[in-house]
């Protein structure tokens, strides 16, 4: 017997629509998994200077793809370009102590560690010399805890005052660095007899807005005004940021709020 052409094909058609509804169902599967798995959580809240009396103000963090647990830190400065005080530093660059210290036995564990190419551009402004002779906290003189704060994961919304109404402009800062981050230009064999530069890969990257408090603006977005040295030497600012890629991925949008 004979079977017509439109009936094989009919039959074939019959036995795969099964197999194609279920891989279709099993992307459509996926692709919620993926959506649900995405879903950002809501930015961590933060605290800091809460008994200062001086201007409140609110720093809404918003992380960039290259986002991977940087280390940074907020301060504030005149227009001229003198350190006044700093709004928050990660707690591990604020004690000279991290959870990813000490490798003596073979593994990492909590210990004291120096990190000097972390964030040099704020550890120069701020001005204190360690006992090593590097501008960073050590685990001897750590910063206050009204200070400090362990690094976000993600979106973070930091609350924090200023300690008192002087100057009525003046310039926020923040210094934000992330390990491992090489490209081209900043490669692991740079500089391959400076520790340092490899504890830091791609310099820290500066960001800055000016805050007027006599206008009717209350919003301002931080933007990138240079980065760092890539070791720690100095406190000098480089404007060229050309040879920086991931390192200007890891921030998406900062916005800070003159409550």
């Amino acid at each position: 017997m004979k079977i017509k052409k439109n009936t094989v094909l009919l039959l074939s058609l019959l036995l795969t629509l099964p197999f194609i509804s279920a891989f279709i169902y099993a992307e459509n599967f996926q692709q919620r998994w993926w959506q649900r798995k995405k879903t950002p959580e809501p930015p961590t809240e933060i605290s800091t200077l809460e008994n200062d009396t001086g201007y409140l103000l609110e720093i809404n963090f918003k992380a960039g793809k290259r986002h991977n647990h940087p280390l940074m830190a907020f301060w504030i400065e005149d227009t001229s370009g003198t350190y006044i005080q700093s709004l928050y530093v990660a707690q591990s660059i604020a004690t000279g102590y991290f959870g990813h210290g000490d490798a003596s036995e073979g593994y990492w564990q909590p210990g004291p560690l120096r990190r000097p190419a972390a964030l040099p551009y704020w550890g120069h402004k701020r001005g204190i010399k360690a006992s090593d002779g590097y501008y960073i906290p050590e685990q001897s003189s750590p910063m206050p805890d009204a200070v400090t704060g362990p690094t976000p994961s993600a979106d973070f919304i930091l609350t924090t005052r200023t300690s008192g109404k002087q100057p009525e402009v003046f310039n926020i800062l923040m210094e934000i660095n992330q390990s491992w981050d090489w490209n081209q230009h900043w490669h692991n064999n740079k500089y391959p007899d400076d520790p340092y530069y490899k504890t830091s890969s791609q310099p820290a990257v500066v960001f800055m807005a000016t805050i007027d408090t006599r206008s009717d603006q209350t919003t301002w977005t931080m933007m990138p005004i240079g980065h760092s040295h890539w070791s720690g030497e100095n406190g000098e600012l480089y404007d060229d940021l050309n040879t920086l890629t991931t390192a200007l991925e890891i921030v998406k949008d900062i916005v800070i709020t003159l409550k």
